[in-house]
């Protein structure tokens, strides 16, 4: 089984939708699960949201996502001693693809930058979901969200998507169709992650 599982993919993929779903369904097979998300609600987890909220220069918000990510995965690495699973809403693909987006004009090959200041200090996922849509298409899904992030525009989500193609190096990375139904998408998950290959 895949205990540490991680959801990664554009805003308006839909990994927050099947993560509720796929919670349920491990309770209901009586294991133990925990939801986590990134940015933490820690104390360095709302300095990211603020980085995020005021646009904050790229370089400090990286290095914000960084910080908040050595604190959780000491959370994540006491949560697996506890339960069956840990489930995570973005992880460090996210800080890659997104501020290596932000980062693309300032620094060369920024990916590589932030990998390498990432490079140790967090455990590392035993399976990742890379939810994929067309971002014009998840821009359609969250429209209606009261306040759009600065990161929710499809100029810059294209850019994050093409990141992302970057990052599938290894067998950890199980590709989704985020077009497909929540249930198809909920039964191809749970396939993965109890799979004992």
């Amino acid at each position: 089984m895949k205990r540490f599982v991680t959801f990664e993919g554009i805003d308006g993929s839909g990994k927050t939708t099947i993560i509720d779903r796929i919670f349920d369904e491990l309770i209901n097979k009586d294991y133990s699960v925990f939801v986590t998300c990134e940015p933490t609600d820690s104390w360095v987890g709302k300095c990211v949201q603020e980085c995020i909220a005021t646009n904050t220069d790229p370089v400090v918000t990286s290095f914000t996502f960084i910080s908040d990510r050595i604190l959780h995965g000491k959370e994540i690495l006491s949560w697996l001693n506890e339960y069956d699973f840990v489930l995570c809403d973005r992880y460090a693909e996210s800080t890659y693809a997104y501020q290596g987006a932000q980062l693309q004009d300032s620094i060369d090959d920024p990916i590589k930058w932030l990998m390498e200041l990432s490079k140790n200090r967090f455990p590392i996922p035993d399976i990742t979901f890379l939810f994929e849509i067309q971002p014009k298409l998840a821009m359609k899904r969250i429209q209606d969200r009261d306040e759009l992030i600065p990161f929710e525009k499809v100029a810059f989500l294209k850019k994050v998507a093409k990141n992302y193609q970057r990052l599938i190096d290894d067998s950890r990375f199980t590709i989704i169709d985020a077009t497909q139904s929540i249930e198809d998408i909920t039964k191809r998950c749970l396939d993965v992650i109890l799979s004992d290959k």
